[in-house]
């Protein structure tokens, strides 16, 4: 029974030890190469904290109490999209399909015509292609006596144009809240 015991447990060792071997040469325990890396060590810090390879202790306690990549708050062109569609009630709104969908929309005083915009997110990255915005018209002689059409017009241009810039902005806030130069402690 001890033999068998003995047996297992040396069984399981050397399986060990050879997974974790294999593990070195397929990259999991990556060697440094002093060529690439400083030799100083604080030099290596500052090079890692710029590569966006390392993380600060402040903002894991302590810091703001949450995750820097908060849902849909994080993307710039979302964000931007439904802040110029504040006005408009929304019917749908899924961040995870990429699509806003707005309510019909008539001014006061002017039931008979109204508007409904949808915001499709092609990309994440902000440029003139990453949203596709398509504006319907409806025009009304009674209640159930209705014309939609969808038009590309000045409206169309317009909300992209806002869209995007309003995104630019957010996403130059957002680099400049998260930038934190790295200061480099006297020497010891």
């Amino acid at each position: 029974m001890f033999k068998i015991c003995l047996n297992k447990k040396l069984i399981s060792c050397l399986i060990i030890f050879f997974s974790l071997s294999s593990c070195a040469k397929e990259g999991f325990f990556k060697t440094g190469d002093a060529r690439k890396n400083p030799p100083d060590p604080k030099l290596r810090v500052k090079k890692n904290l710029e590569e966006g390879r390392g993380f600060r202790l402040s903002n894991s306690i302590g810091g703001r109490g949450n995750t820097n990549f908060e849902f849909a708050s994080s993307n710039e062109l979302w964000r931007a999209s439904l802040d110029i569609l504040d006005f408009m009630p929304l019917t749908s709104a899924n961040y995870s399909g990429g699509i806003i969908i707005t309510d019909w929309y008539s001014e006061e005083g002017n039931a008979n015509d109204s508007i409904k915009i949808t915001v499709r997110f092609l990309s994440n990255e902000i440029r003139s292609d990453a949203v596709d915005i398509d504006v319907f018209y409806k025009n009304c002689i009674s209640v159930n006596n209705c014309s939609i059409s969808k038009k590309d017009g000045p409206l169309k241009k317009e909300l992209t144009r806002k869209i995007l810039s309003k995104a630019t902005i957010y996403k130059k806030q957002s680099k400049d809240k998260n930038f934190k130069p790295y200061e480099m402690g006297s020497p010891d």
